[in-house]
């Protein structure tokens, strides 16, 4: 037995393994991982938390180099430590003490990149404010590619070993890939947004852009989504909810955005309320076909909204979100102002007034279907 494998025996990172085969891809991981430059602290400690097989993927994702402080980051770039403190947070990053060694020259790089917004007059509150929307949608778009792209990795009967390598060699190859990507469809994003943007009156006058304008909103959501979660595997209740992102996307096209997800409802708007309506016609028939959802539910207002961080709030929001609740399962309920606006391109049946919890008059409704050709 060579000395580096007694030293794996000895460390205990072998126990619990009956199985020869086990025992020996154990042992070659470790191997490599020592071999690679881990301690046999830092091996142990991942194998009692059951993530030996992603220690490959940790030296993928976190090279040597790290030999810098926030405070040495900050003076490389030449950014106050304060704003990058603040900006690291809003963008989701791990906090650590001004002494404590985490960064690298790659940190320094990307904090350096900021330099030619503060230069062209953005305020560092505005680039912190980027920085939430950012961090959060970072955030969520890694969750999808570690859940996807681990589900395809994965593969019955796997040695911890070829688990780790196929990891690291995936987030070797793919990580790249992204970057591009990510400013293209950033880029396309941003087009769309300022040509369906709407330039009001007052703001021509002001040069001002205000934060209220008018909008339609949607919200669509699965009928007995909660129910359903009591009576079928979460792997199903998780499908239900992928499916209706993946709809909710595919229906989503200029001028109408998806804004956002919430548990079982997708939140979409768009200036004009005709785009909408037929993607939330859309909605329900897609929903309708596929046997992985359960029936939609959708309710469409309209009105004065204000834009913060991509998210929109005001009067139609709530109005939008009532309205859904007593929407029937399979159907679009709007409201009467929604209709006004919209009327010629589409047929509607009378579904009486409502009072809402928060609105102060009754509120006229109608189906929406779509319009005879």
């Amino acid at each position: 037995m060579s000395s580096r494998r007694a030293e794996i025996e000895a460390a205990g990172l072998l126990d619990g393994l009956a199985d020869d085969r086990a025992r020996e891809d154990r042992a070659v991981l470790v191997e490599q991982l020592l071999a690679d430059g881990f301690t046999v602290e830092e091996v142990r400690d991942a194998a009692r938390r059951g993530r030996l097989p992603l220690l490959p993927l940790d030296r993928v994702l976190h090279p040597p180099g790290v030999e810098l402080t926030s405070v040495d980051v900050a003076e490389r770039s030449g950014l106050s430590l304060d704003f990058l403190t603040r900006l690291w947070r809003a963008l989701g990053l791990a906090e650590t003490a001004d002494d404590e060694v985490a960064y690298a020259e790659a940190d320094v790089e990307a904090a350096r990149t900021l330099a030619p917004f503060l230069e062209a007059g953005l305020d560092p509150e505005s680039l912190v404010l980027i920085g939430q929307v950012l961090g959060h949608g970072m955030g969520r778009l890694a969750e999808t590619i570690r859940e996807v792209v681990g589900n395809e990795l994965l593969r019955a009967g796997d040695s911890e070993q070829a688990l780790g390598l196929r990891y690291a060699q995936a987030a070797e190859h793919l990580v790249p890939l992204l970057n591009p990507l990510l400013g293209y469809v950033l880029n396309v994003h941003l087009k769309e947004q300022v040509k369906t943007d709407v330039v009001l009156e007052a703001e021509l006058v002001t040069g001002r852009v205000e934060g209220a304008r008018p909008i339609a909103v949607c919200f669509a959501d699965l009928v007995g989504f909660t129910r359903l979660g009591e009576r079928v595997p979460p792997d199903e209740l998780s499908a239900a909810g992928r499916r209706l992102t993946a709809m909710a996307v595919d229906v989503a096209r200029p001028p109408v955005r998806l804004v956002k997800m919430i548990g079982d409802a997708a939140m979409l708007v768009s200036p004009q309320p005709e785009p909408l309506l037929n993607a939330a016609l859309d909605l329900v028939d897609a929903a309708e076909t596929d046997p992985a959802v359960t029936p939609l539910r959708v309710g469409v207002a309209s009105g004065d909204a204000i834009v913060h961080c991509g998210d929109w709030l005001g009067a139609p929001v709530n109005l939008a979100s009532r309205v859904t609740d007593a929407a029937r399962p399979g159907s679009v309920l709007a409201t009467s102002a929604v209709r006004r606006t919209a009327e010629p391109a589409f047929a509607w049946s009378w579904a009486g007034r409502r009072r809402f919890k928060g609105v102060r008059d009754e509120v006229g409704l109608y189906r929406v279907r779509r319009g005879s050709d």
